[in-house]
């Protein structure tokens, strides 16, 4: 038996080796066998008048669109878009042939990649054409209004590596022809989000963040005067700083979230020190919070996470888009961790 073993192994390897020799490699062509993504997803958004539309985005790979509740995707950026880094994808309510792309992932690990400005579709992603904002860097929020896909907020964190006076809120009220800064801190503090209120656009959030990569650390968050939130009630005109309630020390990466059903619910997720962490609650449109939950799940590395969406029908269910993903069906007082099956179930 052993000189059978070893007269097969003979065999084998000649014929293996036979084979290899002869092969012309010249037919042989290499094709992609994944992953198809590029990285982390930075993005997710879908548009009601389609419900089985998807529109994804990564920290390398893009923008990809599927037409079948995500059971296949293909990539619509690539040829188009001057970066893969994706921060923020925006359908138009009223018409889902109007899709914004805000460039720049806003998780600003070592290597991010930088963002190059804003992309709009007029065809459902066929085509893109590059509207501005090249310079602002990674792009953390882009939101359009309900009534009106022509006006348009984009959120920009900035240079991720360095200072630059491009960081700021941004709003367009021509499609992105034309585009003007609303809210300005300073070339070290850019914004991570911005809401609007659905029943009222004007009414306009937005979370600042004091973002920033060196080769050594991160700098993620600053003062009180730094970060925060700001609100808007005539479209940007004047804002005010909304502290009531939130923390007085250092303030870092912040999420904000709007009730559809309830527009006095606001939402806010913050990356602070210690138990001042957290999501925070406010029932009267800002006017003042109330921390209601300062589990470390919800701010664990925060600048790659800090996200958090409302269930549209209900403002008590709420996700954490950390790790691990965390819901709330008590407006956030408790939080259990979803699996594959629970998530399937939800």
């Amino acid at each position: 038996m052993k000189s059978l073993s070893v007269s097969l192994k003979i065999l084998l390897a000649f014929f293996f080796t036979s084979t290899l020799i002869a092969q012309d490699f010249s037919v042989l062509k290499y094709r992609t066998v994944g992953p198809e993504r590029g990285g982390r997803v930075t993005t997710v958004t879908g548009t009601p008048m389609l419900p089985g539309t998807f529109y994804l985005g990564a920290t390398g790979g893009g923008v990809w669109k599927s037409e079948d509740y995500g059971t296949t995707w293909n990539n619509v950026s690539d040829g188009f878009f001057a970066t893969p880094s994706i921060g923020a994808i925006e359908v138009a309510v009223n018409d889902p042939n109007i899709v914004y792309v805000g460039t720049g992932s806003d998780g600003l690990r070592s290597n991010v990649i930088s963002g190059k400005g804003v992309y709009k579709s007029i065809n459902a992603g066929k085509t893109w054409e590059h509207i501005g904002l090249r310079e602002t860097g990674q792009i953390g929020a882009v939101e359009i209004d309900p009534t009106n896909h022509n006006i348009v907020w984009v959120a920009a964190i900035g240079n991720a590596f360095k200072n630059n006076s491009e960081r700021g809120i941004y709003k367009t009220i021509d499609g992105g022809k034309n585009w003007e800064k609303v809210l300005f801190i300073s070339d070290e503090v850019g914004f991570a989000d911005l809401e609007l209120l659905p029943s009222n656009p004007n009414i306009v959030y937005a979370a600042s963040w004091k973002g920033q990569r060196k080769p050594w650390t991160i700098i993620s968050g600053g003062s009180k005067d730094e970060g925060g939130i700001y609100k808007s009630i005539n479209g940007g005109k004047d804002w005010v700083k909304l502290e009531n309630g939130l923390p007085k020390g250092l303030i870092g990466k912040i999420d904000l979230a709007v009730s559809a059903v309830d527009s006095s619910i606001l939402y806010a997720v913050i990356e602070a020190p210690g138990k001042d962490g957290g999501l925070y609650k406010s029932v009267d449109q800002g006017k003042s919070f109330k921390q209601v939950s300062n589990n470390q799940g919800l701010v664990n590395r925060p600048f790659y996470y800090t996200n958090i969406e409302l269930d549209p029908t209900n403002p008590d269910i709420i996700y954490s888009n950390a790790n691990p993903l965390l819901k709330s069906i008590d407006g956030g007082k408790s939080w259990s961790r979803m699996s594959v099956s629970t998530w399937r179930q939800s």
